[in-house]
């Protein structure tokens, strides 16, 4: 399915995945997962690579799972190179944990420099082959694709997954991105990939039936903004959870407190129910999914 260039780290949902890049060219690996995972990101590298450097790193985005260990790679490798797509360099480069959306979210990621940007247009020689840079905005407003076009691979970030997509952040915060989703799959359906790399999941090669998936979440979510809404809420939860797998209800309502979208959402989506109340809500609704488990005034990861 992939060349021996191409090697890839299939992660949990806490961390992205990683695409290590080999080759005649600079060695790359595309996302570096979670913080909470650097250690076990750099295993995976060193036991790939053995002796030889890690030459660039490059971001789809910069949401904490794909660059939370960047930071730990840099350390590690004092030479490497580090890409990230143009449309938060400013705030990377003075470090704005708002715009870059790790405190809205109530997630952590260390501060990590970067060399270049990743232009859109542009064709980039990482590992064995070029790769082209297209944006693809919507889950992200400044997220980017790789593409292959000698080999028809797709990089494609939290763009598209097996089973349909990453969060609309920008919905969150009252922004209509909803349009972009949709001429992102476009994209990826005039681009024709013959196998797709996604941000989280398996890599996959029924490229049509996933964009058909996407599609129609994407319809549902357009008809029902407050189903999107809910889906987020849950996200962010499921996802603290994951970091921390096991937290009491109240420490979680107090977390809650320090993750501005979950605000967001609750004026937008709670119905007029305290915010206690939505998030107790939201619990029972992952419980009932088998995402976590309530013993007593617990929470637990499932």
């Amino acid at each position: 399915m992939l060349p021996d260039s191409i090697i890839v780290f299939e992660r949990g949902w806490l961390s992205a995945n990683n695409v290590l890049l080999v080759g005649a060219g600079p060695v790359t690996l595309v996302d570096s997962g979670y913080c909470t995972h650097s250690e076990q990101t750099l295993t995976l590298i060193r036991n790939a690579l053995g002796s030889r450097p890690l030459d660039r790193l490059v971001n789809t985005h910069l949401h904490s799972d794909h660059c939370g260990g960047n930071a730990g790679l840099q350390t590690e490798f004092p030479q490497l190179a580090t890409y990230i797509p143009p449309g938060h360099a400013d705030e990377v480069s003075r470090w704005d944990d708002v715009a870059l959306t790790y405190a809205p979210t109530g997630q952590s990621c260390p501060r990590f420099r970067f060399d270049r940007t990743l232009e859109p247009g542009s064709i980039q020689q990482f590992g064995d082959g070029e790769w082209e840079i297209h944006a693809s905005p919507g889950h992200d407003p400044h997220s980017v694709l790789l593409f292959s076009a000698r080999d028809g691979i797709l990089i494609s970030g939290d763009a598209l997954w097996e089973t349909g997509f990453g969060v609309v952040f920008p919905e969150l915060e009252g922004i209509s991105a909803f349009s972009a989703v949709g001429d992102t799959l476009d994209l990826i359906e005039a681009l024709a990939p013959s196998v797709v790399i996604p941000g989280h999941g398996r890599i996959f090669t029924d490229i049509p039936s996933a964009l058909s998936v996407a599609r129609r979440r994407l319809d549902g979510f357009m008809r029902d903004p407050a189903k999107h809404g809910g889906y987020a809420a849950k996200v962010l939860l499921k996802f603290k959870l994951l970091e921390v797998q096991k937290i009491s209800r109240d420490e979680l309502h107090t977390w809650t407190n320090t993750a501005s979208y979950l605000a967001l959402l609750h004026a937008m989506y709670g119905n007029a129910r305290s915010k206690s109340e939505w998030t107790d809500q939201l619990i029972e609704e992952l419980s009932i999914s088998g995402a976590l488990k309530i013993e007593g005034e617990y929470l637990q990861n499932c």
